[in-house]
């Protein structure tokens, strides 16, 4: 193995078939691969009723780790509960009690992993750092940026949850699987023996909420959050009570399930206003939004759009979410987003991610949207002729 030509990569490994066959890849490509493991969240601490699984649990940890004795390379262990704890699960629970809807794995990603990955890859002279990400990198030659791209597989494609990586990281990132398909890590796996990574469930839950239940979460986190919050009023949007609800940071932007309330129609949470704990109920057609306004950005493609005018891009505004053609524009730091057809159930608090093509220009979080008509500027419709 040349070591010297490929360099040395700390590999994120969380005991899932991903994560395992990315480390497998760089092995054999010629990478001199250590493997890390990163402990983020003790759920017994959070009084669930679900055993820990996931990414933090022991077996977890054990399978990656017998991955790294199997192939013969160095493999760490570290505990970034603390961090992860003051950050992820802080904002997590500030943002429903803001009346928003969080998006942890985005910011755990963005703001704990990546920064945690490089400050150890550093400190074990690892040049790369590498994750089992379905997306590519690659650095453009003409700016000099470093481009997240989709990877292949569409059905897995994660670059949504990439955007808040910033260029230095980039810059050391590896994504061996943003080439491949889901069937071909399974093959992959087979090929070399590793039959129990088939066969392991894969976890989509929020690793420190496995059980899905995010309101006995805030109310075990916030004590005394249910008595405070209880009986506010469901409303219309011209302000007419039509019922009682649980409190507001229990509910969702577009939730239709489990709202306890007959209107004769279909009912959708259209806006939560924490500060009446007043939920706003509507039917689908209300809930459509033609603009929004997104916050705290962090650029890919390119550096930023001031000055560009009006840019013509796809929105992805949530991680399931095909993406709607739109125009941005750059105004005091924010960027417009103007829709070309009304987009449902867009929700402050989540990420709005914006492509050119396959390529991440970049993305930020979503302040607030626009319920009903909210025209193109004019200036769009000869921008887009261009």
């Amino acid at each position: 193995m040349n070591t010297e030509v490929k360099g040395r990569v700390l590999v994120a490994m969380s005991g899932g078939i991903d994560s395992s066959v990315a480390a497998v890849l760089l092995h054999e490509q010629g990478y001199e691969v250590v493997g890390m493991t990163m402990k983020t969240w003790d759920y017994a601490s959070a009084g669930g009723s679900k055993k820990e699984t996931g990414c933090c649990s022991l077996d977890s940890i054990n399978d990656a780790r017998d991955i790294a004795v199997q192939l013969g390379f160095p493999h760490y262990i570290i505990d970034i509960r603390d961090e992860f704890g003051d950050f992820v699960i802080d904002n997590f629970t500030d943002e429903y009690l803001a009346g928003r809807t969080p998006n942890p794995c985005v910011l755990c990603n963005t703001h704990i992993k990546w920064d945690a990955l490089l400050r150890r890859a550093d400190q074990l002279g690892c040049q790369y750092i590498a994750t089992g990400h379905y997306a590519n990198i690659r650095k453009d030659e003409e700016t000099g940026r470093f481009v997240v791209s989709k990877g292949l597989d569409e059905n897995k494609d994660q670059s949504y949850a990439l955007w808040g990586v910033s260029q230095e990281s980039l810059s050391r990132t590896l994504f061996p699987l943003g080439g491949m398909r889901k069937t071909e890590i399974y093959d992959e796996a087979r090929r070399r023996g590793f039959t129990e990574l088939v066969n392991k469930p894969e976890s989509y839950e929020i690793c420190f909420i496995p059980d899905n239940d995010y309101r006995g979460f805030l109310r075990r986190r916030v004590p005394g959050l249910e008595a405070r919050v209880a009986g506010g009023n469901f409303v219309t949007k011209n302000g007419r009570v039509i019922g009682k609800h649980e409190g507001y940071p229990f509910y969702t932007i577009g939730q239709r399930k489990g709202l306890g309330v007959a209107l004769g129609y279909p009912a959708f949470v259209l806006e939560i206003r924490p500060d009446t704990n007043e939920v706003v109920l509507g039917n689908y057609e209300e809930l459509a939004s033609t603009a929004t306004v997104v916050g705290k950005l962090n650029m890919g493609k390119l550096a930023n759009l001031a000055g560009r005018g009006l840019v013509p891009a796809v929105v992805k505004v949530r991680y399931n979410h095909d993406g709607s053609p739109a125009f941005l524009e750059e105004v005091d730091g924010k960027i417009r987003v103007y829709f070309e057809e009304p987009v449902h159930a867009i929700t402050p608090g989540q990420a709005a991610v914006f492509y050119d093509g396959n390529d991440v220009l970049g993305g930020g979080w979503i302040e607030r949207h626009v319920i009903g008509e909210f025209p193109l500027p004019f200036a769009a419709t000869a921008t887009a002729e261009q």
